[in-house]
């Protein structure tokens, strides 16, 4: 019987780096067995000796004494673990396959995959992992009819992008077989959720609404965005929206001017990333919502939370509802590597001296974030360098249409300056920077930011050093010189 994988596929998940079903060793130790419980309790996995974490191949050779002690430390976990190993040019091969008696252990107690990171179980922990015991829950069920034809490339490649994983000439269906959100011939939920060429077309409920009211209730909306793409589009799109929402403070700090705005981006992030991962795809005609009140924000998501965890356990235990989901958001670096996002929303709200995010937990989950008064703005008047009236929706009520028109072009104008001195910032720091990277830090659109870099282009402040691919920008103007030339 031939061996799972070759050296071909050896070398992508090489290149992909560690996550929930890969896990690098440098060398042989005896404590390899706390990753293979670790498999044989999650979605099985592929362990890798002569790998280091950095992803670079320092070599194991697998002797028929190396190889007995694997499969003894296998043996030994309760229940016993069938594995298959094999040397695959430099690197030795573990395959853990998902176990069907869950939970195993080994000499040193339970353990879990939590992104790519083997991680021991509470007792609580434990408990609650199998409170649930869906066979086959909904982000690893497949759709009939959708095949690899009604993939797209472009997101794919977007993804790749994001992990900092280099394709090559990958074909399509190995690389989704290499994230374990395909086999041979199907395609599971979680592939649909990111690469599907029309989401929405086959996953109705795989939305996101984002809305801005006026007032503290949802009575008057002035602003609202139905977002029917993929995962991390409809990430992107959120993070924008709450940018474009949320009042900011310029603070000139030595020679630099920083924002700040009134709820932590990082925290509001962490947020829309948990609501994403977390939601349960099996509820139809429902959507995460992301909503923004004159004194509060709030993000929901459909899905209670697991059998036996209450709000009070949130930042100290965490269970996994979609682990496919949650590996590819780890693999793009949109969530910590410990999981543990609730705390790192507290934590950051708390270091900007804010009032912590409030849970609340029925059929549905939602965070609350509330805005700071002393970031609001004063006596009905809008500050366009705070918020251009275009971006609230609706023009003062003792303005003419006129006065309307012209500030709302004023305050976009205004908008776009910074934006563009931004992305001279982030193109100075990092001239490799592509526009989707700048786009995510910036919290706009990919079609934005490659709007104003062509700009910034055209005006001679940027220019292209190489291709397309595999150049780099380079600052030819900063902004003081921009300023000089232009008086």
């Amino acid at each position: 019987m031939a061996f799972p994988i070759d050296e071909r596929q050896v070398n992508l998940l090489i290149r992909e780096g560690e996550g929930l079903t890969i896990e690098f060793k440098e060398r042989y130790t005896q404590r390899i067995d706390e990753d293979i419980v670790a498999f044989a309790n999650a979605k099985g996995g592929t362990l890798l000796l002569g790998v280091r974490d950095n992803c670079t191949v320092g070599g194991e050779r697998l002797t028929n004494d190396l190889k007995a002690r694997i499969n003894s430390l296998a043996r030994n976990c309760s229940p016993s673990i069938s594995i298959s190993t094999a040397q695959i040019g430099d690197v030795v091969a573990v395959i853990v396959p998902e176990g069907v008696d869950k939970p195993y252990s080994c000499a040193s107690g339970f353990y879990r995959r939590l992104d790519g990171n083997t991680q021991k179980l509470s007792s609580s922990e434990l408990r609650l992992m199998f409170a649930e015991n869906d066979p086959v829950p909904f982000e690893e069920k497949t759709i009939r009819g959708f095949t690899f034809a009604d993939v797209a490339p472009a997101k794919i490649r977007a993804f790749a992008e994001e992990a900092g994983i280099r394709m090559g000439r990958t074909a399509i269906p190995l690389f989704l077989q290499s994230l374990k959100v395909a086999d041979e011939t199907r395609i599971r939920n979680a592939g649909i959720l990111f690469f599907a060429k029309d989401v929405y077309d086959h996953l109705h409920q795989a939305q996101m609404t984002l809305l801005a009211f006026k007032g503290v209730d949802r009575l008057h909306i002035y602003d609202r965005r139905d977002v029917r793409d993929d995962l991390l589009t409809q990430f992107n799109e959120a993070v924008a929206f709450l940018r474009k929402h949320l009042n900011v403070r310029s603070e000139v700090r030595g020679v630099d001017r920083e924002d700040s705005y009134e709820i932590p981006i990082e925290a509001l992030r962490e947020a829309v990333v948990n609501a994403l991962m977390h939601r349960d795809y099996s509820i139809t005609g429902t959507q995460v919502s992301v909503e923004i009140y004159d004194d509060r924000v709030e993000i929901v998501n459909p899905g209670k939370l697991p059998k036996g965890l209450s709000v009070r356990d949130l930042g100290s235990l965490s269970i996994r509802r979609n682990e496919l989901i949650a590996d590819l958001f780890f693999r793009m670096h949109k969530v910590e590597r410990i999981g543990m996002g609730i705390g790192n929303m507290k934590e950051i709200m708390s270091a900007a001296g804010l009032r912590p995010p409030v849970f609340d937990a029925t059929a549905f989950f939602k965070v609350t974030f509330s805005r700071r008064p002393d970031f609001a703005l004063k006596d009905g008047v809008h500050d366009l360098q705070k918020r251009p009236v275009e971006q609230l929706g609706a023009r003062s009520e003792k303005g003419s249409e006129k006065g309307s028109e012209k500030g709302s072009e004023k305050g976009s104008e205004k908008s776009s300056e910074k934006s563009s001195e931004k992305i001279i910032r982030l193109i100075s720091d990092n001239g490799a920077a592509n526009a989707r990277e700048i786009a995510s830090a910036l919290g706009l659109t990919s079609r934005a930011v490659e709007k104003q870099i062509a700009s910034l282009k055209s005006a001679g402040r940027l220019r292209r050093i190489g291709p397309d691919k595999g150049g780099r920008w380079e600052v030819v103007l900063s902004a003081k010189q921009s300023e000089k030339d232009n008086s």
